[in-house]
Order: structure tokens, then sequence, then C-alpha cells
């Protein structure tokens, strides 16, 4: 079933289209909703998260992690939590990513591209028992200032601005926040997840999660 549900987010099949080999779509598609309702497909991310990192010889949590978001055309025909970027000109939705140092998604959400990033990023906090123990520090740009740095410091964290001098022209890596765009690159290699399919933003979440193990599984395999 995982390698199943795996197949689908690289090759971004049709349920109807998965090969003889797998089982029945209509049994894949079930654990994929279940698993991921239930809270399955999350702990299964986090720990991989954590295994990956022990194997890189680093402790199994992270104390500093990254967020940033990435709009993403989302298909025809679909009405539901659509909207327009203004400052990318991009229509659809927006994908939140919060990735430790190394890329690794510890969570994600997703909702119209028209929201703001602080507002956006507001379903991230209640993730946070997926985020380690040893967490300390969120770093962001400053699109993130006002309702999500609150929710942060209401929970024992520290937000971290990080930005490019005003000085600078065109495109300088910034922090650690650079990590997270080169994860938005590595979901590129995953063609559900090229654009947005799905009818709702939870499901394209899930997606992105199983993205990260399976690179996960790639390092650790």
């Amino acid at each position: 079933m995982v390698d199943a549900l795996r197949y689908v987010c690289r090759s971004g099949c049709q349920w109807r289209c998965l090969p003889a080999a797998f089982p029945k779509w209509t049994a894949v598609y079930y654990y994929f909703r279940r698993w991921h309702q239930d809270g399955t497909l999350q702990h299964l991310n986090r720990g991989l998260n954590e295994l990956d990192r022990q194997a890189q010889g680093q402790a199994a949590t992270p104390a500093v992690l990254c967020l940033d978001s990435q709009s993403v055309k989302l298909a025809p025909r679909i009405a539901e939590h659509r909207g327009t970027d203004g400052g990318k000109c991009a229509g659809g939705r927006k994908r939140q990513l919060l990735v430790d140092r190394q890329g690794r998604v510890w969570a994600c959400c997703a909702h119209a591209a028209n929201q703001h990033d602080s507002r956006g990023a507001a379903p991230l906090l209640l993730q946070r028992c997926q985020w380690g123990p040893r967490l300390t520090t969120v770093v962001t740009d400053r699109a993130y200032r006002g309702h999500f740095a609150e929710g942060l410091v209401a929970r024992g964290l520290r937000h971290e601005v990080s930005s490019r001098p005003p000085s600078t022209r065109g495109f300088v890596p910034v922090g650690c926040r650079w990590v997270v765009e080169r994860t938005f690159a590595w979901l590129n290699f995953f063609r559900r997840l090229v654009m947005d399919y799905e009818y709702t933003p939870e499901s394209h979440a899930a997606w992105i999660l199983w993205a990260n193990v399976t690179l996960c599984l790639n390092r650790l395999l």
C-alpha cells in the first residue's frame, strides 16, 4: 500500500490508472485518506525524519526550523480554495513548508493563494507536537510577523526574521531560508506536486508528506 501511494506521488497518475501490480485503486485511496486523517502519515513522516537525522549523526529532532511559502497553479475546474497571489501574479493555491536545516519537511499546509502568509500558516501551529521537543526557533521572512509570530511566542518559541540586506539586488541566498527553496525544487520531481490537482488543500498537504517520506527512504535504504 505504501509503495502504491509513493508511485502515485512520483508518477502523478490518476487513481484509476494504477498498475495492476498494486492493490485496487479504491483501497489505495481509502488508506490515503484514512492515514492522513487519523495521523498515521504524520507519525510516519516524523519517524523517518528522526531516523534520517540520526543516520547523519544529528539529534533526532531539530532545534531550528525554517518556514516559507510557494504559490502553485491549481488544476482547471477546481473552484474550492482558489485565489490569486498578487505579489507573484499566480493564481491557484499556496503551500507552506516547515523544514529543518537539511530540508526535511516537519509540517506543511495549503490554502488559497490570496491568503496572507501569516494567516495561512496558522494551521501549522496546531501541529506543534510534530515539531519535536528540542525546537527553540522558527526562521521566516517578514511576511510572518503578526498573527503567526504571536502564536509562536505563545508556545514558548522564538521567531527570527531572516531577510536579505536592503542594498542587495537580484537573487541572494538568505540564512537558512534557501533550504526551503531547495525543498520546493525537490517537490518538482514528484509529478503529483508539480501543480495542485487536489480538490482539498488537505490532500495536497498529504502528498507533500508522502514526497518527504520517499526522500527519507531513498537516503536510508
